[in-house]
């Protein structure tokens, strides 16, 4: 039998990255969480809330996240979307009327962000950032295909990853698109987004660490994947 010789595949160009449990490392929030939500609430509302109503304990709070996501899903269910994403500023503000008075995204983000940190605690992986540094410096394109919340991003940047590094038209966020992955529209956004700079499918690298939300989606778009069990890969 004649020798054929071997044709590499062609390298990757671009690495998709997924945040929780890949990026960022996640484990449970401190044990004095609802000391500190009360603390947190008597910041935001020193005077107290314009509502009249009560403060809203830690539990009631999530237990009522928990009731207004379940409601939203079920909307966007009826309405064809098969994995649907809320927004959580307006999950919080339903959950919470009195949130509605802290005037300014700023002061509402800052909120849902230490709410998450009380949920919570987040570090980044190890290994994470020199797999970002070697790719960056090679010239592969960065992005993000997470099931996140704004408050996301400010974990990242607090975790001390480099957001810089990430193109902004290559993450997909599901808050801002109101579906999540595994719906096959984030790989086929993703794709096209990758296509008009000239970036085939098996060009593009999916890191995650599930295989039903990243692995097995990733491949039926034709990328090649990278399945996260704890040990970011070196690039050589």
């Amino acid at each position: 039998m004649p020798f054929l010789p071997f044709t590499p595949p062609p390298p990757v160009r671009a690495v998709i990255l997924d945040v929780y449990h890949t990026l960022l490392h996640v484990t449970p929030g401190p044990p004095d969480a609802s000391q500190c939500w009360e603390a947190l609430w008597r910041d935001c509302f020193p005077s107290g809330d314009s509502t009249g109503m009560a403060r809203p304990s830690l539990e009631e709070f999530n237990a009522a996240c928990r009731r207004e996501t379940a409601l939203d899903h079920a909307c966007k269910k009826a309405a064809g979307i098969q994995f649907p994403e809320v927004e959580w500023r307006d999950i919080a503000r339903r959950a919470a009327p009195a949130l509605a008075a802290l005037n300014g995204m700023n002061r509402m983000d800052g909120f849902l962000l230490a709410h998450a940190a009380l949920e919570r605690s987040c570090a980044v992986m190890p290994g994470a950032l020199e797999f970002l540094q070697t790719a960056w410096k090679r010239g592969l394109l960065l992005g993000i295909a997470s099931n996140a919340q704004l408050y996301t991003l400010g974990e990242l940047r607090n975790a001390g990853v480099p957001l810089g590094m990430f193109d902004p038209e290559l993450c997909f966020w599901s808050w801002r698109e109101g579906f999540s992955k595994p719906d096959t529209g984030v790989f086929k956004l993703l794709s096209r987004r990758l296509a008009d700079r000239g970036i085939a499918p098996h060009q593009i690298l999916m890191i995650g660490d599930r295989a039903d939300n990243d692995v097995l989606p990733a491949r039926a778009a034709g990328w090649r994947t990278c399945l996260f069990t704890g040990e970011w890969p070196v690039l050589t």
